[in-house]
């Protein structure tokens, strides 16, 4: 009787339809993707840095508006605090909370690009002043990436998104590049996409509140 039963029972398992599997495996995925959202979430509260995935490499990243937090950031990477790091937003509500003016060619830039694009604009407020650099700019990303994207929903605060190497050595491509060190000195790793294999960084355009467009980087 139990035989007849156990085989009854994985048969039902095994004839699941592949609709159903999907299904199933799509929630598996979102459960994964909220326990990380969570998990990243409570370190950068507490003033953590966290290695964690992007819509282009791997980056370190904070609360942009945690002074501190930035601090350890620039200490992890030997890197000079004049140097500023780039921060990523999720959308227009966040990015005119830390700039006031915005010209309209960064929205028509955003909208006709075909791959991620970093924009470098003038005289942001409310983030850390040592993310900011000595010119009174700061480079910023939207994004939709989903993890990012969510992430940024639970902080309602800018990401800072730096790469994930020393400063000076090569940018990983991939989470198996990322050396013991940086690895070691952040507070959380992010548990999603490690075999992800980033092809190219954002493109960089700076955009001058007196409409001067310079391309740093294609």
């Amino acid at each position: 009787m139990f035989n007849e039963i156990k085989n009854t029972y994985f048969a039902k398992v095994i004839y699941f339809d592949k609709n159903t599997v999907k299904y199933v495996n799509s929630l598996l995925k979102l459960n994964k993707m909220n326990t990380e959202v969570h998990n990243a979430f409570e370190v950068i509260k507490n003033g953590g840095i966290i290695l964690y995935p992007t819509d282009t490499v791997w980056g370190i990243g904070c609360d942009a508006t945690n002074e501190e937090a930035v601090k350890k950031i620039y200490a992890l990477k030997q890197r000079e605090e004049t140097k500023s790091m780039i921060v990523l937003m999720n959308g227009e509500r966040m990015m005119y909370n830390v700039f006031k003016e915005i010209p309209e060619v960064a929205w028509q830039i955003l909208d006709l690009s075909e791959k991620p694009t970093t924009l470098i604009l003038d005289n942001p407020r409310n983030v850390a002043k040592n993310i900011v650099a000595e010119d009174n700019t700061l480079g910023v990303r939207i994004v939709t990436e989903p993890f990012c994207f969510k992430l940024m929903e639970r902080m309602k605060k800018p990401l800072v998104s730096t790469s994930a190497n020393i400063s000076g050595m090569f940018t990983p491509k991939t989470f198996k590049e990322i050396s013991a060190e940086i690895i070691k000195g952040v507070d959380y790793v992010v548990n999603l996409h490690h075999d992800k294999v980033c092809k190219n960084p954002s493109t960089i355009i700076k955009l001058g509140l007196d409409r001067q467009v310079k391309i740093i980087r294609k």
